[in-house]
């Protein structure tokens, strides 16, 4: 099913050539909870000056690729996601190639969602995750308790598996950037004064079912939102400055209630009914802007 040599270690060829002039890049993946609709509302809540840029959930990497700072660290538990990042940015026109063997069919895509990863090189997983997110339901990312991925297949008009112009941008963006899959509790340790950190995790479900934070064996729980709310206090202590996004509810409120909380309105495409679709308000909290 996929070539095992797709095209050797070529790493970033000289492509802007094929590249349109003036073209702004986007997220190589699609997101569940990604933040390109919502980032007119969320840029003014930026601080004023941007040094180190972390961003520790990094899923779509809107922000980060909307910013394009200097000096950037992107972490995720998720390991095929951090794969993603790293191959795109160290040999992207392989990635492109092996993109380029993959279709969109419904056993296509069930039976290359039933292969091991770990049987695969780094380019081949790289351009697995990419083919399931565009053609999997609504770019969700879920994996059962095992660790395997099981978002049912997707059903598209012509969906675009391969957009070699932006993976280039992309792998322009990232060509200085540190990835890595860590925990976010890692940050106190990576991080000084002057930095800007922005938490944009699973967020608390609005309700019993909403919620999709199975991205990692195990979910990320209240328990995770507790620790994380504690490096949020922790890292502000230390004049770092840092913003959260996270679901409007007053769990949320209450845990953030010392810092400035403001609220912006996302559209969310989850559930499959589309009358269920809609905006929702969203918080921010921010440590700084006081």
């Amino acid at each position: 099913m996929l070539n095992k040599d797709p095209g050797g270690r070529r790493g970033r060829a000289n492509s802007a050539a094929n590249e349109r002039p003036g073209r702004k890049v986007r997220p190589f993946l699609k997101w569940v909870g990604g933040k390109s609709r919502v980032l007119p509302q969320l840029k003014p809540l930026l601080p004023q000056q941007i040094g180190r840029y972390h961003e520790p959930f990094v899923g779509g990497g809107a922000m980060f690729f909307s910013l394009q700072p200097r000096e950037a660290q992107l972490w995720d538990i998720n390991a095929e996601l951090i794969n993603c990042y790293e191959v795109i940015r160290d040999h992207v026109e392989d990635v492109i190639v092996a993109l380029r063997l993959h279709r969109y069919e419904k056993d296509y895509y069930y039976a290359l969602r039933a292969m091991d990863p770990g049987n695969m090189d780094e380019v081949q997983r790289a351009a697995r995750t990419i083919c399931l997110n565009r053609t999997g339901f609504n770019g969700l990312y879920r994996v059962n308790r095992s660790g395997n991925f099981n978002v049912p297949f997707g059903r598209y008009k012509n969906p675009t598996i391969c957009d070699a112009p932006n993976l280039r941008l992309c792998s322009k963006a990232l060509a200085r950037v540190r990835v890595a899959s860590r925990d976010f509790s890692a940050l106190e340790d990576s991080t000084r004064a002057g930095d800007f950190v922005y938490f944009d995790p699973p967020y608390v479900p609005r309700s019993a079912t909403s919620g999709f934070t199975d991205y990692s064996p195990g979910g990320f729980s209240w328990q995770d939102q507790e620790r994380l709310a504690e490096v949020f206090v922790n890292l502000a202590g230390r004049g770092v400055n840092v913003m959260l996004s996270n679901s409007d509810v007053p769990l949320v409120r209450k845990l953030y209630s010392g810092f400035v909380i403001d609220t912006v309105l996302a559209t969310r495409n989850i559930n499959s009914r589309a009358d269920r679709r809609g905006a929702i308000s969203e918080v921010v909290v921010r440590s700084y802007g006081c």
